[in-house]
């Protein structure tokens, strides 16, 4: 069978199959399915500093061969997180975890990091600043190189662990942003966030989510996400972890082509909760299909 362990920034992963944040919770609700540590890893519910209810419903909107969500970063905080959430996962996953943070502040993602960087769990920190559902936070600092490079160097000064920023694709150059992000001190990048989105409902002529608009994902982001990967993974000489509408073990082997050390899978998990356990399970079949003998030797294959 062929190899399928890959590395990401320096920490070995059984396969480069990741549960993208908000879509797996704090993985214990799934581990009640499967086995959870079948997976490379997952990223954690996405943690604030203080507590948040999210948005308004409605937070979901369907559309064709994706979904719209405006849930918000709706989470306990990093202080429930930390005392309640962590020690529940222990039980379920044995592996480290990516711990997912978003903030409205720089002062807001270095707190939230400082404190998740001395949990003997979180393997990596995915500092988001990518977030298209909330006012004031998330993606304002993920569309300018400069605020990208302020948090990224504000976090990396209170940390140990890897960080890699996750960044917007709701932007016009995410090469330069990338890069800003890789000069400030980053580890890694992750992208693309959800795309921005809105749907109508055609009887009251309102927007459907009360968000008016939200992050738009599923298998029709899949080309544009690939599409970034490639370009950012030619840029930057830091690990990608990409994401967009990963849907099959074809589409992991794409993202892995364009650039991608590792992939998550989001929209797709809300979808088929087995999904990430039955990509795994079928990349051997893929692998020896297009003749592949180890994941890690075809990352950026494609030029």
């Amino acid at each position: 069978m062929g190899k399928l362990n890959v590395n990401l920034c320096g920490i070995e992963l059984d396969n480069p199959v990741i549960p993208a944040s908000g879509t797996f919770g704090f993985g214990y609700e799934y581990a009640e399915l499967y086995d959870i540590n079948e997976l490379g890893t997952f990223s954690f519910k996405g943690t604030t500093k203080e507590p948040r209810f999210g948005n308004p419903t409605p937070r979901i909107a369907e559309c064709t061969a994706g979904m719209i969500n405006a849930v918000g970063l709706q989470n306990p905080g990093v202080e429930q997180v930390i005392s309640r959430e962590l020690p529940k996962l222990k039980k379920c996953f044995h592996k480290p975890v990516m711990a997912n943070v978003s903030g409205f502040s720089v002062d807001d993602y270095a707190y939230t990091c400082q404190k998740l960087d001395k949990e003997e769990q979180v393997g990596w920190l995915e500092v988001n600043v990518s977030c298209p559902n909330v006012h004031g936070g998330g993606m304002s600092f993920g569309t300018q190189p400069e605020a990208a490079a302020e948090v990224t160097r504000a976090v990396k000064a209170v940390t140990t662990k890897p960080v890699i920023v996750k960044l917007s694709p709701n932007v016009t150059d995410i090469v330069s942003i990338a890069k800003a992000c890789e000069e400030a001190g980053a580890d890694g990048i992750s992208l693309i966030n959800t795309m921005l989105g809105m749907r109508i409902d055609l009887r009251t002529r309102k927007p459907i989510i009360a968000n008016k608009m939200g992050g738009f994902s599923g298998p029709a982001i899949f080309p544009v996400a690939v599409r970034m990967v490639y370009q950012v993974a030619n840029a930057v000489s830091i690990p990608v972890v990409g994401m967009g509408g990963v849907s099959s073990a074809e589409d992991v082997v794409e993202m892995m082509l364009a650039g991608a050390a590792a992939v998550e899978i989001g929209a797709a998990n809300l979808v088929n909760p087995y999904i990430c356990r039955d990509i795994i399970r079928d990349l051997p079949r893929v692998m020896e299909k297009y003749r592949i003998e180890s994941l890690s030797e075809i990352i950026g294959g494609a030029k």
